[in-house]
């Protein structure tokens, strides 16, 4: 897309700025920072069956509910925080997705403990290869993020399918699907 400045963005992220400077500054930029990734890996969890923009919109909602999404103590959280959660319309209110933060909260520590929560993930991370030329060449899913979702699945992290984990693999940075003429990627 075109824009005043005559650079070019993605087609996707269209003119509301809170989208374009998400474009232009996150999505895409390799992220190796393993709380980071965490969050980013609920917030897409979050946004299953939602889009993208409405989760952007409760972004800094979230990162308050949810305690700057620290996996420590998330991993602690009952029943009481889950009806807090519940009564808070300021995020998702769906009570599974809250329980597998908690869950996925747990799963990190173990996986954070027994290799490193970055390396696990970035070791699913493609090799680099060439930029689509346009969206319609962007899969919704590849072998890696499939091999992402099955392994984070067994270690207890739920709403994670393959197509989540690939616009997580995107959003960190693990793929580059920024298309060619794009001024960002």
């Amino acid at each position: 897309m075109q824009n005043a400045d005559n650079s070019t963005r993605c087609p996707w992220c269209g003119t509301d700025p809170l989208y374009v400077a998400y474009h232009d500054h996150e999505w895409g930029r390799p992220e190796r920072d393993p709380r980071r990734l965490f969050e980013l890996l609920i917030l897409e969890s979050f946004q299953a069956g939602l889009s993208w923009i409405t989760i952007l919109r409760k972004r800094d909602h979230f990162r308050a509910a949810f305690q700057g999404f620290d996996p420590a103590l998330i991993a602690t959280w009952g029943e009481s925080d889950i009806l807090r959660l519940l009564q808070d319309p300021g995020i998702i209110r769906h009570r599974g997705k809250i329980e597998g933060t908690i869950r996925g909260a747990q799963a990190f520590l173990r996986i954070e403990a027994r290799q490193g929560f970055s390396p696990f993930l970035w070791s699913f991370a493609p090799p680099s290869g060439p930029r689509p030329a346009t969206l319609a060449q962007v899969p919704g899913q590849t072998a890696q993020s499939q091999a992402m979702s099955k392994a984070l699945k067994a270690e207890d992290f739920n709403f994670v399918g393959p197509t989540i984990t690939y616009a997580f693999m995107q959003a960190s940075g693990m793929v580059n699907d920024h298309i060619a003429t794009c001024d960002w990627g």
